[in-house]
């Protein structure tokens, strides 16, 4: 279903309310269906199989609730909005937890209603595309399942599907708490290497003067305080999987004697003469750009080249949004779970407030953020049970280009600050504006301020709001 072929199902007893809906689905690409009781829509449902219902609670002849229950016999994954004229809180909260997609309320609010729209056929599409994997293998779905069904993730599990049965050394880039170990785990157990161990190392967090005998083992009495022979990792993996996580971490001298192991691959312990054969498959993860830190003098470049014949580049949460109602429902479920507790969801300035925020601790942020919420909340989590370290801000220039961008000369620093401030209000602002369609209630919720405050700085910064 793509979405602009989508059929939506408008049900409501008045007329004019489904032709203004109807007009609204046909301008942006939507097939428009009508029912103006439940019988009619139970049959349209079962007949035209729509892609998402948007239902009135108040029907002539069936209770909306009882037709929002009977249309998850007819398609368990079709989304159903409902809309009502008499909007109450205790309603919305039971026509949610009686799996509503959503809730609106008359009269309507033109953007929120296709906003709503389009976030639940999304939803939809989600959920058939999770059961057209269903036939997946155990890795690559466990994999889907722990980062999420969007496409970026579809196309990453098809990389590391394609990589898997090789021995190809394969480098992992991403920012910290993406997932880099949960990938090379996948491809470890998709390998023909899956009975063998996996040994993750974090070059980051052994000192220098350890790292060596961590790696390469080390032989009785090689050293003060080596009291027995000790393995190391290389060995530990025989037959299985080395993983050097951040290896970009790794000290330059370091990284020549592993370039020899990888080379040669032998190794030599520590205190001995004797080589050792090893045989590991070769996985690295980096939360930097490996290749920008080759003419720094950072990093070895033949290094990087033994270690890069594959690469896969996992993208920050921020740019898979798609994958985050799904993790965050499923960081719900599991806390829910370990807490013994029952909450419902998420209040829609909660899910804008998540959907917004730039995430720059990734999947492991959102689960944090999460599990504390579920902690404090009782039955839904809003917003203030979210601790969000900043409001969302989209990108804008640094301040050094501004400065050098405008006329400051003659200012002082007061006066420059003050200044400077006040543009980068008026575009935070103006930027949030638009991402909601001028709708000044949901810039105040993302930007975690009162409406009041919003209204007086849009009046005073002389933003536009149209």
């Amino acid at each position: 279903m793509i979405q602009g072929n989508a059929r939506i199902l408008i049900v409501d007893d008045e007329h004019g309310i489904c032709e203004m809906l109807s007009f609204l689905m046909r301008r942006e690409g939507f097939i428009p269906l009508t029912a103006h009781d439940g019988k009619s829509a139970l049959e349209m449902m079962d007949s035209e199989a729509p892609d998402a219902v948007l239902l009135d609670v108040r029907l002539p002849d069936i209770n909306g609730m009882e037709i929002l229950a009977r249309s998850g016999e007819i398609d368990p994954n079709l989304p159903v909005v409902m809309i009502t004229a008499y909007a109450e809180v205790q309603g919305a909260v039971q026509a949610m937890r009686e799996g509503a997609h959503d809730y609106l309320s008359k009269p309507f609010d033109h953007h929120e209603v296709i906003r709503v729209v389009r976030r639940a056929l999304s939803e939809r599409r989600l959920k058939q595309r999770i059961e057209q994997l269903s036939g997946e293998t155990e890795e690559n779905a466990f994999l889907r399942q722990k980062m999420g069904p969007s496409d970026t993730i579809l196309r990453l599990i098809s990389d590391v599907k394609r990589v898997a049965g090789s021995d190809f050394s394969v480098l992992i880039q991403g920012e910290s708490g993406v997932g880099k170990e949960l990938v090379a785990r996948a491809i470890h157990r998709s390998s023909p290497r899956a009975n063998g161990p996996f040994i993750p190392v974090d070059c980051g967090a052994i000192p220098e003067n350890l790292l060596e005998s961590e790696l390469f083992g080390y032989e009785k009495g090689a050293f003060t305080g080596a009291n027995a022979q000790k393995i190391g990792k290389f060995e530990a993996a025989k037959g299985g999987t080395l993983f050097l996580d951040e290896i970009s971490n790794m000290p330059f001298n370091s990284q020549a004697k592993l370039l020899r192991v990888i080379q040669e691959k032998v190794i030599y312990r520590i205190g001995s003469t004797k080589p050792v054969a090893i045989d590991v498959r070769m996985l690295a993860a980096s939360n930097r750009d490996l290749q920008s830190l080759i003419d720094p003098g950072e990093f070895r470049h033949d290094l990087f080249f033994r270690l890069n014949d594959f690469t896969i580049k996992i993208p920050p949460l921020r740019e898979r949004k798609d994958d985050l109602p799904y993790l965050a429902k499923r960081f719900l479920d599991a806390t829910n779970e370990e807490l013994k507790k029952s909450v419902t969801g998420f209040s829609k300035p909660a899910l804008e407030a998540l959907l917004y925020y730039h995430w720059p601790g990734n999947v492991r942020e959102l689960r944090a953020v999460i599990r504390r919420a579920v902690l404090l909340a009782d039955s839904t989590i809003t917003m203030e049970h979210l601790e969000l370290k900043s409001p969302p801000q989209p990108d804008l220039p640094t301040v050094a280009n501004r400065i050098r961008n405008e006329p400051w000369k003659g200012l002082s620093l007061k006066e420059i600050v003050e200044r400077t401030n006040l543009e980068l209000e008026r575009e935070v602002i103006t930027e949030v504006l638009r991402q909601t369609g001028g709708n000044k209630a949901k810039a105040a919720r993302i930007l975690q301020v009162d409406y009041k405050t919003i209204h007086t700085k849009i009046k005073k910064l002389g933003i536009s709001s149209d």
